[in-house]
C-alpha cells in the first residue's frame, strides 16, 4: 500500500499534467429546479472527477453534475465497440451550448468542433 502511494506522489511531482476523457452527466439547478444531461462532460482519466463545470441556462450558477456515466453504445452497451449502426448517448443534430461549457466558455475552439476524448492539461 506505500509503495502505491510513493509512486502517485512521484507521478503528480514528474507528471504535472492529467487527460481528461469525454463522459455523460445529468445536472440538475437547485435554485431554478432545472435539470439538463450533456455528453460533454470532462472527468479526469479513470475517474468521474469532473474538470469543467457547466453552467444553468437560466441562472448561470456553475454546477457539477450530480451522475457521470461513460458514453456507451446503446446497441451492445461498450464505451468502444464496432457495431455498424452506433447508437450513443450523444445526439449530433443537438448544439453544443458554447455558452454554458465551462471548458470552451470564451474559447474560439468549441469541445464539439476539436478532436475528441483525451486532452493534456
Amino acid at each position: 500500500m506505500k509503495d502505491n502511494n510513493l509512486i502517485s506522489c512521484w507521478l503528480k511531482l514528474w507528471c504535472p499534467f492529467q487527460f481528461l476523457e469525454q463522459k455523460y452527466g445529468y445536472y440538475h439547478c437547485k435554485d431554478c429546479n432545472i435539470r439538463w444531461e450533456s455528453a460533454y462532460v470532462w472527468c479526469v482519466q479513470g475517474t468521474n472527477k469532473v474538470y469543467f463545470k457547466q453552467f444553468c441556462r437560466t441562472c448561470q450558477k456553475s454546477y457539477n453534475p450530480y451522475r457521470v456515466e461513460a458514453i456507451t453504445c446503446q446497441s451492445c452497451k461498450q464505451t468502444r465497440c464496432s457495431c455498424s449502426i452506433k447508437l450513443r448517448h450523444i445526439d449530433p443534430k443537438r448544439p453544443h451550448r458554447q455558452d454554458l461549457c465551462g471548458r470552451c466558455k470564451g474559447k474560439r475552439l468549441s469541445c464539439d468542433s476539436t478532436f475528441s476524448f483525451k486532452y493534456i492539461i
